[in-house]
């Protein structure tokens, strides 16, 4: 990996700046990802190389989004600098904005063709007034080698340690040019595949940890709050039916419909308990999808031809598809059903039993394990077609380039859950015999046509097919998104001064976004246990100019080797929010050649996307513990866009240092100080939020909890508001050296040994809704680590390339304002709860691969990651029944264990 690299000699942009000038080194930080780190790497997504850096924290990868329904995100790889959003991380198609790829309008890294990526350029800092809307944290930009010519290919597969997650990635590319080299075609297509994981399969590093209210606390007790702990089951649903209430509270219906005695654990607080028949009653390794199942397809082409020599035409068209697929939580009541003595289902000798004690009926839950979970499929495709002109003309003494760009972008979503039916569900569990001796639903003694079909929960493995299909139906959503963009840039060198030439760049853009969606009828009317998809119908334009300058005050003076002042400014008006202007101004400084200082100071933007602004709802059902009624239920979140909503806006500073010193050949070193503050950011508050703050006797969040008629919660509303702020900052360092391995040993002189580190320190990442508390995320095990690093080692000599990496993050907490106490706890507030373990280990891992160029530039090669098959930390999913991965977090730690990946790649 490269840092800082500015590419000389061939006029080529690096994405820090708009600028192209041979020497000319931008003050913005960039960290340039190379196809020879990739290629050594060997990812099965360049994403998972990319996610790596210690600058990103917190990006969507598919193990987090394996048990999220309704937002479109299962399968996708969508990236997040400074952990502060993916909707903050401006993502570019070899500098063209990307359109959204998922309902929740993030950019999919799926869809860009890995085969022909050429260097990845990650800018650490705002870059809004170069690039727009989105680039708060940044811009990460995949670079495509539009000039390749001969033919290439790449035929990879893998599988874990435990012979789950098999995968397989094949490309082909290539390219040529025609008619005396004024014209070249390059054409591109891959496939990459993995099959999944349902269950936790072989591992054994589940334990059952969860994080729960305790019993035993008291305000003045001592006792901690919430107690976090292993062997946690629940108590209230099982796989079959159980009784959570009476006089037969444990019996539960296990295979085929045995009945048995649950064995409670030490600690019991309804839906949970610690040991006992814990592992008989847990679902977390059961049936959710720990890994989603993922297929993609890219397909590239591209025709460019010179008409003169200074002008060049081209057209271009990609292709896109990619399909996720996961099962999400099953469907569990938590003790909310009521059952008859007269259920058809029940056996004899249970029958009897409740009348022996005269009970007419039984209350039980169940978490359906007939049913598995809840079967979530998202089909993205997306089209692209781009044709565009560039050239060059002499003015003000200079040469200039200019480039126009018109692109359309189109996408379309079609997400889907098999989820349960609520009624249909209630309808069929209560089933009685009919005046013919036939199980029939209840209701159909009444309405002979309802076509209800009967449901057993009386057991694993009893429900019938034509049950299991009569409760079950398809939630879906079908969105097409169109995105359409003009583009135009200029620049050059305007004059010359004392010490060198005033370089601008100047462009104007025009887009336009659309998005229509339907849904089905049932999902209008919240009638699924999950998904609940919503129509969207919503439109906005956007035009902007910019205007970017370098001016060099300094050369080769007694003071100064150079000093380069650098400035942008973006005018930007919405449709949707009316004008806002971004800027940047920045400095590089360098005394002698072995040091460079930089600093930026830079207003950056975040406007809302389509899903922000228009959806008409999406509906969950979350289950969460009411601090009013004390009690774990069930209810729905309604999530709706506010087309009112404002860009946010965002001041950031970064300030560093670059060396370079002369005297050890081949070590580069640098450290970047960086400061982003959010204010009214763009936020969507969960149900917690609402739920807590209005317990807190905040009224103004009360408008959005409905409550019944008995003081339960029945809906929480939320959407897009601007009304919170942010601040993160911290410090990122890298330092690279390489040396002839001559320098150590008698050699060659070809072979060499390069050595790198990258580590990130967050020091600050405080979010306020400008409410409630401020809420810190720093350290939190869902939040931003205050450690991150990366460590390699590369040898090249002749054929051979072998690596090792190692990374990791530091330890973390689960929420940054919690007390850890055992005994003598002081009384838990809103803004302190205690917690009796507030403790997340850190980790690391060491990766490795190795490439024999057999001939010619044949390759054979080989990639380990988690070479130690290090388990990941073990972490508590507090008060909250699901979770992405139960037991863990897929954010920083690897929790599918040692993978490996081999395959053969050829260029001719």
């Amino acid at each position: 990996m490269q840092k800082d690299v500015a590419e000389g000699g061939g006029g080529i942009v690096v994405t820090g700046t708009r600028i192209v000038r041979d020497g000319y080194q931008a003050p913005t930080p960039v960290t340039v990802l190379g196809a020879a780190e990739i290629a050594r790497r060997a990812p099965h997504n360049v994403a998972e190389l990319v996610n790596q850096l210690p600058a990103l924290a917190g990006s969507q990868n598919p193990q987090m989004g394996a048990n999220n329904i309704s937002s479109g995100v299962t399968g996708i790889n969508a990236l997040n600098l400074r952990g502060i959003g993916q909707t903050r991380t401006l993502v570019l198609f070899d500098g063209q904005r990307m359109p959204a790829a998922s309902l929740s309008g993030l950019v999919d890294v799926n869809t860009i063709p890995n085969a022909l990526i050429k260097r990845v350029d990650i800018v650490t800092g705002g870059a809004s007034a170069a690039w727009g809307s989105d680039a708060v944290a940044g811009v990460v930009n995949f670079v495509l080698d539009k000039s390749f010519t001969g033919i290439k290919g790449d035929v990879q597969g893998g599988v874990t340690t435990y012979g789950d997650d098999k995968n397989f990635r094949v490309s082909l590319t290539a390219g040529a040019n025609f008619a005396d080299e004024r014209g070249h075609v390059l054409l591109s297509v891959e496939d990459a595949y993995n099959e999944g994981i349902v269950g936790i399969g072989k591992r054994d590093w589940y334990v059952g940890i969860k994080g729960f209210n305790n019993p035993a606390y008291a305000a003045a007790n001592g006792q901690p709050e919430i107690i976090v702990s292993e062997h946690v089951g629940l108590t209230t649903a099982g796989p079959g039916a159980i009784v959570t209430a009476g006089p037969l509270r444990g019996l539960y219906f296990g295979p085929g419909g045995t009945t048995a005695q649950l064995t409670y654990g030490s600690v019991v607080r309804d839906p949970y308990m610690i040991g006992g028949d814990w592992r008989s009653t847990h679902f977390d390794t059961d049936v959710q999808t720990f890994d989603p199942k993922v297929s993609r397809q890219n397909a590239f082409g591209r025709l460019s031809y010179d008409l003169t020599d200074t002008v060049q035409v081209f057209g271009q068209f990609s292709y896109s598809r990619s399909k996720g697929t996961s099962v999400a939580t099953p469907y569990y009541n938590f003790g909310s059903l009521s059952i008859g003595r007269d259920n058809a289902f029940l056996p004899a000798e249970i029958v009897q039993k409740m009348t022996d004690l005269n009970l007419p009926s039984l209350t039980v839950g169940t978490w359906n394990k007939d049913l598995g979970g809840i079967l979530t499929v998202n089909v993205h495709k997306m089209y692209r077609y781009v044709a565009g002109a560039s050239g060059a003309f002499g003015a003000f003494g200079s040469s200039w380039k200019w480039d126009v760009t018109a692109n359309r972008n189109v996408s379309n979503f079609y997400d889907y859950a098999i989820s349960p039916i609520t009624a249909n569900y209630r309808r069929a569990i209560d089933a009685v015999v009919g005046p013919n001796g036939a199980i029939v639903c209840r209701s159909t003694l009444t309405n002979p046509a309802d076509g209800c079909v009967p449901y057993n929960i009386f057991g694993v493995g009893v429900a019938s097919d034509a049950g299991k299909n009569y409760v079950q139906g398809k939630s879906y959503v079908d969105a097409t998104l169109t995105q359409d963009v003009f583009s135009a840039t200029v620049r050059g060198d305007a004059f010359s001064t004392w010490a060198g030439p005033v370089s601008l760049a100047a462009g104007f853009e025009h887009r336009r976004e659309k998005e229509t969606g339907t849904a089905d009828r049932l999902s209008l009317k919240n009638g699924y246990w999950a998904g609940n998809f919503k129509p969207i119908k919503g439109s906005y334009t956007v035009d902007e100019g910019f205007l970017e300058v370098a001016v060099p005050l300094a050369k080769d003076a007694r003071w100064a080797k150079s000093l380069d002042l650098n400035a942008a400014v973006r005018a930007t008006h919405y449709s949707t929010s009316g004008y806002v202007t971004t800027w940047k101004v920045g400095a590089s400084y360098a005394p002698i050649d072995d040091i460079r200082f930089r600093i930026t100071r830079s207003r950056d933007i975040r406007a809302a996307n389509l899903a922000e602004l228009f959806q008409a709802g999406t509906a969950g059902t979350y289950l969460f513990l009411d601090p009013q009624k004390n009690e774990s239920y069930q209810f729905i979140q309604l999530t709706s866009g506010n087309p009112s909503v404002k860009p946010e806006k965002a001041d950031t500073l970064n300030v560093g240092v670059v060396l370079q010193p002369r005297f050890v050949a081949g070590l580069s070193a640098s450290v970047d100080y960086w400061d982003i503050k959010i204010r009214d950011a763009i936020s969507t508050p969960g149900y917690a939020t609402f739920i807590n703050r209005c317990y807190e006797g905040i009224e103004s969040y009360c408008q959005y909890v409905e409550r019944d008629a008995t003081g339960y919660i029945k809906y929480v509303y939320s959407q897009p508001v601007n009304i919170a702020k942010a601040t993160t900052r911290g410090v990122d360092f890298d330092v690279t050296y390489r040396l002839p391995i001559s320098n150590l040993f008698m050699g060659s002189g070809s072979e060499a040994l390069t050595l790198r580190a990258l580590a990130t320190r967050n020091i600050k990442s405080l979010a306020e809704d400008g409410i409630g508390l401020p809420n810190s995320a720093l350290g939190e095990v869902g939040g931003l680590p205050k450690w991150r690093y990366l460590l390699e080692a590369v040898y090249t000599g002749g054929p051979v390339t072998v690596s090792v990496a190692g990374r990791g993050i530091s330890s973390s907490v689960y929420d940054a304002s919690y007390i850890e106490c055992s005994s003598n706890c002081p009384v838990s507030s809103a803004a302190h709860r205690t917690i009796n373990d507030n403790h997340v280990a850190g980790a690391f891992y060491v990766d490795t691969s190795v490439a024999v160029k057999i001939w010619h530039d044949v390759e054979l090669y080989l990639s380990v990651d988690n070479l130690f098959n290090k388990d990941p930390a073990k972490a508590a999913t507090v008060n909250y029944i699901g979770g992405a991965i139960p037991g863990s977090s897929p954010t920083f730690y690897d929790i599918l264990g040692r993978r490996f990946r081999s395959g053969l790649r050829f260029k001719f």
